[in-house]
């Protein structure tokens, strides 16, 4: 399956090129040029755009003519100069990642899970300007966008040849080919009237029968796998709301996660800890101690933790969380009926809550079903426990992500609600 090459609206976009800043000192041709007999001859087509050049190969499908989506991306998010945007487009999922105005990820995923994988991680890194998500997937801060909304053509961005001698070379050959076809034509009734037509006699009938028999037996294996392919089954759908785990089981996790990363560390400073689907961290900022202080601390009191350095002031610390039994779990009611309820269990203990309604599709490329979701977001001073507590009798409820903010003291929180 092509991973190069993205359909919109019946226009065919280039994704996956190469990435590069190119500064002034060279002409965008030339420094494609350079780039491509450094790291890959086969790249063959450019694209130009601000200070930077695209690389692509017509062995990937790219074409000359052919739009450039990261440009486009670009164009549709010009208010901000560092983005990570991940489009769902259909069994495919392209993302495009900016740093400072230059595209550092420009790549199409055929794997749901390869695709939000690379997302988490980039995620990581801090300082993004904008975050755009499947809205499916929960992401924190992310808003979901159609990729027909941003791939509209309006960067005029197409890939060109690298090399002019190319496409001299190409048109040559295309006359040449031309006139030795042209000569076959009025040259192929001499031909046959003057070669030695092959006799029957003067072959070898064992070696015929050999290449019959090869023949029948590549015809069977071929329809034989063919078949196959027709009769395999699509695999089946994963509903979400038929995997959820208890929802006073998952808040305690996320408590005895959190309780376990919110260690003290001498010389830092514990800013935020989180627990999200996989994961809980913590994120540490420098006071007066040492890197090696830490790990030795930290090792310690937090065994079988991951740690990842952002930078020599900031530490990341990260556990997996164990898998919970699960069962499935939705609501039966109308969503404004459950809207209503959940405002109302919201109003009764005088906390904020920011509600929100989504349709996620789910599908397995032949078949799809399409879920109501009740997103719901609140920020409170209730344990995980307790928070959870506002949900019962509500089925479908689950909590995708709890943080704890050190410095204010208050827990933030996002739970989904399925319904029918």
């Amino acid at each position: 399956m092509n991973n190069k090459t993205l359909t919109v609206n019946r226009k065919k976009y280039a994704v996956g090129l190469f990435w590069q800043p190119s500064g002034t000192a060279f002409s965008g041709r030339n420094y494609a040029k350079d780039l491509a007999h450094n790291i890959d001859k086969k790249l063959n087509l450019y694209t130009e755009y601000r200070t930077m050049v695209g690389l692509g190969a017509r062995r990937y499908g790219h074409r000359v003519g052919m739009h450039v989506a990261a440009t486009d991306v670009m164009e549709s998010f010009s208010e901000y100069t560092s983005f990570l945007a991940m489009f769902d487009v259909g069994n495919k999922f392209y993302l495009v990642a900016a740093r400072n105005g230059v595209i550092i990820k420009d790549e199409l995923f055929l794997s749901e899970q390869a695709a939000r994988a690379e997302y988490v991680k980039l995620s990581e890194i801090p300082d993004w300007g904008a975050f755009v998500a499947p809205g499916a997937w929960g992401m924190p801060r992310a808003i979901e966008r159609d990729i027909a909304d941003v791939l509209t053509g309006v960067s005029h961005n197409v890939l060109h040849l690298i090399s002019h001698v190319s496409a001299s070379m190409l048109s040559m050959g295309l006359i040449v080919l031309f006139l030795f076809c042209l000569g076959l034509v009025f040259s192929d009734s001499l031909i046959q009237t003057f070669a030695p037509r092959p006799q029957v006699a003067e072959l070898d009938a064992d070696l015929v029968a050999e290449y019959k028999r090869q023949i029948e037996e590549k015809n069977k294996e071929l329809d034989i796998k063919y078949e196959i392919e027709k009769q395999t089954p699509p695999p089946p759908l994963v509903i979400p709301y038929e995997a959820l785990p208890d929802v006073g089981a998952r808040a305690y996790q996320c408590y005895q996660a959190i309780a376990f990363l919110m260690q003290p560390v001498t010389g830092w400073n514990q800013t935020m800890v989180d627990c999200d689907e996989k994961f809980a961290s913590v994120e540490f900022k420098r006071d007066f101690g040492t890197l090696t202080e830490f790990y030795d601390i930290a090792t310690n009191l937090m065994p079988g933790a991951f740690v990842q350095e952002i930078n020599q002031d900031i530490l990341r610390v990260r556990v997996n969380l164990p898998e919970l039994p699960v069962g499935s779990a939705v609501d039966e009611r109308d969503v404004d009926t459950i809207v209503r309820d959940v405002q109302t269990r919201f109003q009764s203990i005088n906390e904020d809550v920011d509600i929100n309604t989504v349709v996620d599709t789910i599908s397995n490329g032949v078949d799809s079903v399409s879920l109501n979701v009740i997103e719901v977001a609140a920020q409170s001073k209730l344990v995980p426990m307790q928070f959870m507590n506002i949900f019962d009798d509500i089925d479908g409820a689950y909590l995708i992500k709890c943080v704890w903010d050190v410095l204010s003291r208050t827990w933030n929180y996002e739970v989904i609600i399925y319904a029918k």
